[in-house]
């Protein structure tokens, strides 16, 4: 594309498959993420911009927004940063990995997912005990307010 320079990351392309470039601002409108949380994420090499402008600019394609989702996803569910990195290897790993790595890119993955819905029913608990307390603050309020 005129006026860009590629990445370096091994994981992005800026092939006819990467679609159209567009800069960070973009980009963390179109993810829900601020500017600032996905430099962060640059900083912590979770994300790596597939290209710069001449002026220095980042520049995404819709894979780097892809793998923004998969951090913002997993944000909520307490992984660290180490584990994210480590999910996103996996993820960058599998689609070209050979037989002999896949056993084990499969292994990691389904820990993930295991981790992940343990994750989930803790949040469910945590969701169901908040309610209840609501349902009896409002009981409260419902036993004490006067009726007029």
């Amino acid at each position: 594309m005129p006026g860009t320079t590629q990445g370096t990351g091994a994981q992005h392309s800026c092939g006819p498959a990467a679609g159209r470039l567009m800069q960070i601002g973009e980009a963390a409108d179109r993810v829900g993420l601020s500017i600032r949380t996905i430099r962060h994420y640059e900083d912590a090499k979770l994300i790596v911009p597939s290209a710069r402008s001449e002026g220095g600019f980042r520049l995404y394609t819709e894979p780097d927004l892809d793998r923004l989702a998969v951090v913002k996803r997993m944000k909520p569910l307490g992984f660290t940063l180490d584990e994210m990195r480590d999910l996103l290897g996996v993820l960058d790993a599998l689609p070209t990995a050979g037989e002999d790595d896949r056993p084990a890119l499969l292994d990691r993955l389904g820990m993930f997912h295991t981790l992940a819905t343990a994750r989930v029913d803790a949040l469910h608990e945590q969701l169901a005990a908040a309610e209840g307390f609501a349902n009896t603050l409002r009981h409260q309020l419902d036993q004490h307010t006067p009726a007029h």
